[in-house]
């Protein structure tokens, strides 16, 4: 497969990557800065340049043209104000999902986050976050030419990955380390019965291909 990743160089998306190349898969991580290409190619990947907040949904379309899938991994970053929270986290995901639906590529997946929603209050930067990707979120699951599927991490960390997570509509709150969140992006490319759901991740006790099978389908 030939997957496009939107926020290339983030830590979720260089998990992703790994795995990808490591089965022979060609991933294309899309970065702002040309410094980050090297990274990539670290991690077997392919870097493409492209700035998601000035550029065209042509442009991006020609991004994924040829894709079997597209992720979109993208954040503004936790140093970032309200302003980027709305043109990183939903603007540049609406961006991509026309972009996807130009280039013909279905299947899409959403890293979000739990508690993302239109209608969230508060006047913090978190919560200008979790109101921006609520509404990328809304805008995706609205796309009938997208075979979507949104996937809404708790807590992220750094701990080594235990490959046993709890995937559902609704899981309540617990962290989940990133290379779980990587493991379960990858099980949720290979499972197209996926698509239409939102679904919350969380660590807990049901090996991710399995927790995926679970849900497929629902």
């Amino acid at each position: 497969m030939r997957i496009v990743i939107a926020g290339g160089h983030g830590q979720i998306a260089q998990r992703l990557e790994r795995l990808l190349a490591a089965r022979g898969d060609e991933a294309v991580g899309i970065i702002r800065d040309p410094q980050q290409g090297e990274d990539l190619r670290a991690a077997g990947a392919e870097p493409l340049v492209l700035d998601l907040e000035s550029a065209s949904v042509e442009e991006a379309a020609e991004a994924l043209r040829g894709a079997d899938a597209a992720v979109f991994a993208a954040g503004a970053g936790p140093n970032s104000g309200t302003e980027r929270k709305d043109t990183v986290d939903r603007g540049a995901a609406v961006l991509f999902a026309d972009a996807a639906e130009q280039a013909g590529v279905r299947r899409y997946i959403v890293v979000s986050s739990m508690g993302a929603d239109p209608e969230h209050p508060g006047n913090e930067v978190f919560d200008a976050y979790l109101r921006a990707k609520g509404e990328a979120d809304a805008y995706v699951r609205s796309r009938t030419a997208l075979a979507w599927t949104v996937v809404r991490p708790g807590m992220l960390t750094n701990d080594a990955g235990t490959g046993q997570v709890l995937l559902q509509a609704s899981t309540g709150r617990g962290p989940v380390p990133r290379d779980d969140v990587a493991a379960v992006l990858l099980e949720l490319l290979d499972t197209p019965a996926t698509a239409g759901l939102t679904l919350e991740l969380i660590s807990g006790s049901v090996p991710v291909a399995v927790a995926v099978r679970d849900v497929a389908g629902n």
